[in-house]
């Protein structure tokens, strides 16, 4: 029996590409300078491979939000994106009213081919500026300057994108208070529907990491200072402070991300990429080679995975508190019992409530939430009350 329109689920895609044009000295995310143009091309046409594997297995769902990241997907050539494009739209039932977003590098686009992604379909762009201070983006070793991202960001305009995100971090080398709130103020002036605020974490195996001692980074009291004028600037200026590093203008939030945050299926494709499919957790390997072999020769042995785990009923209500805790809109203590016909409050009410009194915890008509002093240790609580290893004090 055919599956209407109607009956179907709704899946998240997400593709990446990990490509840059340089390696800024802070990303430890999978990607790299690709070494000749042969490679992307293989690789783009292993990832079309990639999306037929799954035509079949996705028959009951429908596509209603696209994100292709990175890396700098706009390293692609107009072309290969045109080619990942067409892959989509044949694989895939997609939504006509589909979020469909791609990360861009302001090094690496331009006003004509703003325009082609706009035809083809793409209604959403993530720029990433990280400082409108030009010092600060050599320090990060960033390949445009503040004039660059300007002209992008018009140029996005001109072409018909009305839905951009802004990148933008904090507790970056030469950093202060006032230069970060100068970026604020110039981020806002231009006025994007969306705004990320993330703080700058030194990761294992970076070129910052091994030169940490030196960098010039504002202290713990200043980043945490930076956080919460933030988040009372943004507000100032009409933007929701939704989720721990993300802000929009009403209506705006970023459906694609909602999908991990509600714990809502999501299939990644490519090298690296995760997903939560099929009630499985399961992610590809962080190795291109072997990536593109084990998709390019007909009955590899070659595993493509890293991790693929059966989700367990227990793991998804830590998992859901966990992901919903990061979202302003908290944990419903009568939509947590509905979800799972448990008793939120017994379970992690008396962990939550002391954190209440110190301001970091809320509790207004049976919704738990962070307060944004909580959303910066965020982390950190979560860790005791779900008791996952401590990580970092802040979730970006």
């Amino acid at each position: 029996m055919r599956i209407g329109a109607k009956d179907k689920k709704k899946l998240g895609l997400y593709l990446h590409i990990p490509f840059c044009r340089s390696k800024c000295a802070y990303c430890d995310f999978f990607s790299f300078v690709p070494s000749n143009e042969e490679l992307i091309q293989r690789y783009v046409d292993v990832l079309v491979l990639h999306m037929e594997s799954y035509r079949t297995g996705t028959y009951d769902y429908t596509v209603d939000t696209v994100f292709i990241g990175g890396g700098t997907p706009t390293l692609l050539s107009t072309e290969q994106l045109m080619q990942i494009n067409r892959a989509i739209y044949k694989n895939f039932d997609v939504d006509n009213r589909v979020e469909y977003t791609i990360e861009a590098n302001p090094a690496t686009i331009d006003f004509e081919s703003l325009k082609k992604l706009r035809r083809a379909g793409v209604n959403r762009l993530s720029i990433g500026l990280q400082s409108g201070d030009n010092r600060e983006l050599l320090a990060l070793s960033r390949l445009h300057n503040r004039a660059a991202f300007e002209q992008s960001f018009r140029d996005a305009r001109r072409a018909g994108i009305s839905n951009i995100n802004v990148d933008i971090m904090f507790g970056i080398p030469f950093q202060t208070k006032d230069s970060f709130m100068k970026t604020l103020r110039y981020v806002t002036w231009l006025s994007p529907e969306h705004i990320s605020v993330y703080g700058l974490k030194i990761e294992e195996g970076t070129p910052f990491a091994a030169k940490r001692d030196t960098l010039p980074l504002p202290d713990e009291d200043a980043e945490y200072d930076m956080y919460m004028t933030a988040g009372e600037f943004l507000a100032s200026r009409g933007y929701e402070h939704y989720e721990i590093s993300n802000f929009a203008k009403r209506g705006m939030r970023c459906r694609h991300n909602m999908k991990y945050w509600n714990c809502e299926e999501y299939l990644g494709l490519g090298a690296s990429a995760h997903s939560y499919f099929n009630n499985s957790r399961f992610s590809f390997k962080r190795d291109i080679d072997a990536y593109m072999n084990g998709l390019e020769i007909k009955n590899s042995r070659i595993k493509l995975t890293d991790e693929n785990v059966e989700i367990s009923p227990h793991e998804r209500v830590g998992e859901y508190v966990m992901l919903r805790m990061r979202l302003s809109d908290g944990v419903d203590c009568r939509e947590f019992y509905r979800k799972f016909g448990l008793d939120f409050d017994r379970l992690y009410g008396s962990k939550l409530q002391q954190y209440i009194n110190p301001g970091l915890v809320q509790y207004v008509n049976g919704v738990y939430s962070f307060t944004a002093k909580g959303m910066f240790v965020s982390n950190y609580i979560l860790s005791e009350i779900l008791d996952f290893s401590q990580g970092n004090t802040f979730m970006g």
